[in-house]
């Protein structure tokens, strides 16, 4: 079977032979005068994101965008980097698409000349390859196999789903091996939808909860992608029955918040009375509705990064950043606000390191050496982040109405990828 990667690399392929390529490169004329570098000046970095804001299902990624224009608004405030201004253009919506993705890749470079995409936030990235072949500097949320590997493309907090011969971050098997006193005996069904994102998630989880001693009893990415199922029973069924005829300790769910509210309503009306995690509803937006609330009481959620009821320097700063941006206001905080954020904190980081004369191989000869600590998603190391993600992270569960940490923050050794 071919790879994800191979897959996303056609498809890319495909849609790149049927458009015409005038993209600049990074050694293309730039904005200003005596610059050398595509969307590089004496006074400003011009960086634009792909976000999916609207999906058929619902679901968005919108506040991606408002957490990059936080973390940018305060760099901005501070002087910029080494005298340069951040120009964000703001976040293209690929809608989750894969031909929009390419699509807004393709006028990031083409028609606004970016030096940069940071963030990039979606379960789709045929514009992955474009982005590496014109150079230009991606960082996003690393959760597609596009994230471990091309030389210009960067995990915020390194590669969650990599090749074979990188590592594999064992937040959640351990988390969740915590929270049931030890996964020694343990069960766990794991489901997906039925893409490319869902089977590459049930086969690197599979490993995972395995190799922290876990019996899998189910594994299936089965659930339609492009729109939500009306009757879960026939899926609630396998599952239940999935531990020799009887309910394993713990579902886990490796889907977005439309699908997993009817997924884990159905559980529970099935009498379910395990663990069910998942790792996308950390969101007190959700629960204004008193049936999503109900579906997601109980639910560990996996983070990787130091949860919102955290009292860190690093917390406060975002908090502070992100009230700023939203016009005053303390606005609900969510996960997708950290994504866009820490996506915008990665680059300033390294276009920081990179020092004043900014080019793509300068950027790229920071990228080779950094690292630092303490930051929202721990330990950041590079080029180490390009085979093994950061590996931190915590499980909240949502109780009564709130969240409340039920495994703290904290780093765990990777395991290898084969």
């Amino acid at each position: 079977m071919r790879s994800i990667r191979t897959l996303a690399a056609a498809t890319a392929a495909l849609l790149l032979a049927t458009a015409c390529n005038s993209a600049s490169t990074g050694g293309s004329p730039g904005d200003g005068p005596g610059s050398a570098t595509r969307g590089v000046s004496a006074t400003s970095i011009k960086v634009g994101g792909i976000v999916s804001m609207t999906t058929a299902s619902g679901y968005s990624k919108k506040d991606t965008d408002l957490g990059a224009r936080a973390r940018y608004d305060r760099a901005n405030a501070e002087g910029g980097v080494h005298g340069r201004k951040i120009e964000y253009l703001g976040a293209e919506d690929d809608g989750q698409d894969p031909a929009k993705n390419l699509a807004a890749a393709r006028k990031l470079v083409q028609q606004d000349h970016v030096f940069a995409v940071s963030p990039m936030s979606s379960v789709t990235f045929t514009g992955a390859d474009f982005l590496d072949q014109q150079k230009v500097p991606t960082i996003g949320w690393g959760t597609l196999p596009s994230f471990c590997g091309p030389a210009h493309l960067y995990g915020f907090n390194g590669c969650l789903v990599p090749m074979p011969g990188g590592t594999l971050n064992q937040t959640w098997p351990e988390g969740l091996g915590a929270v049931l006193g030890g996964a020694k005996g343990k069960s766990v069904a794991l489901i997906a939808t039925d893409n490319d994102a869902g089977k590459f998630g049930i086969r690197t989880f599979t490993r995972g909860f395995t190799a922290a001693g876990f019996t899998v009893s189910y594994a299936k990415a089965v659930v339609p992608a492009a729109s939500t199922p009306n009757d879960w029973s026939a899926y609630t069924k396998e599952i239940l029955g999935s531990r020799d005829g009887k309910a394993p300790d713990a579902v886990v769910s490796v889907m977005q918040t439309p699908y997993n509210i009817g997924l884990f309503t159905a559980l529970k009306r099935a009498g379910y009375r395990g663990v069910i995690s998942d790792p996308t509803d950390y969101d007190p937006g959700l629960l204004a509705k008193d049936a999503t609330r109900q579906a997601l009481d109980g639910v560990h959620v996996l983070l990787q990064f130091q949860p919102f009821e955290s009292d860190t320097p690093a917390m406060k700063q975002f908090k502070e950043d992100i009230r700023k941006a939203a016009g005053g206001k303390n606005v609900p905080l969510n996960m997708h606000m950290v994504t866009g954020y820490m996506s915008a904190d990665l680059f300033l980081s390294l276009a920081e390191k990179a020092g004043k004369d900014l080019s793509v191989d300068s950027f790229q000869q920071a990228a080779a050496s950094f690292s630092d600590t303490g930051t929202l998603v721990g330990d950041r190391a590079l080029p180490k982040g390009r085979k093994e993600s950061f590996g931190c992270g915590a499980l909240v569960q949502l109780k009564d109405g709130r969240y409340e940490v039920s495994v703290p923050f904290r780093c765990y050794p990777p395991i290898p990828f084969d």
